[in-house]
């Protein structure tokens, strides 16, 4: 291989790696909500499970206490749009599927007060809450189970 076409393949390598890392920079931090409300709070994982299972409050409740109920919205979209990202590149979805979810996921979140309780689909048609007929306790801001279809 000449020295020109190793330069070529090395310069392409390493624009692959960096547009790569741009991608995961990106990127969620967290894996889960829990997480996202504890590194956002500066609690422990393990405070914000007590906290929630003790209180029985949401995590959106949990967060608008402290004032970072919009920081956490902003965290979960953020993981909302990483999951939805991987099943589009996995072929599950398409990526006008999940550029539908993705809007209906901001729509919500601007009904989102951190109470747990949030406008959304139900498995029948529209309604408030994520519950069968359009009833039931919310997603706050994210899509439920029957949204996600």
């Amino acid at each position: 291989m000449t020295k020109f076409k190793k330069a070529i393949l090395i310069g392409a390598i390493v624009l692959g790696v960096g547009v790569s890392s741009s991608t995961v920079l990106a990127a969620s931090a967290y894996k889960n909500p829990v997480e996202a409300l504890a590194g956002i709070t500066g609690k422990t994982v393990e405070g914000v499970l007590t906290e929630h299972y003790e209180t029985g409050k949401s995590l959106g409740a949990m967060a608008d206490e402290v004032g970072k109920l919009d920081e956490f919205q902003k965290e979960l979209l953020e993981m909302k749009k990483d999951a939805l990202a991987q099943r589009v590149e996995s072929g599950d979805l398409t990526q006008q599927q999940a550029d539908r979810m993705i809007t209906s996921v901001e729509e919500n979140q601007a009904y989102c007060y951190g109470d747990g309780y949030g406008r959304g689909r139900g498995m029948m048609g529209s309604g408030y809450g994520g519950g069968m007929f359009g009833r039931g306790q919310g997603g706050c801001g994210g899509f439920g189970y029957n949204q996600a279809r």
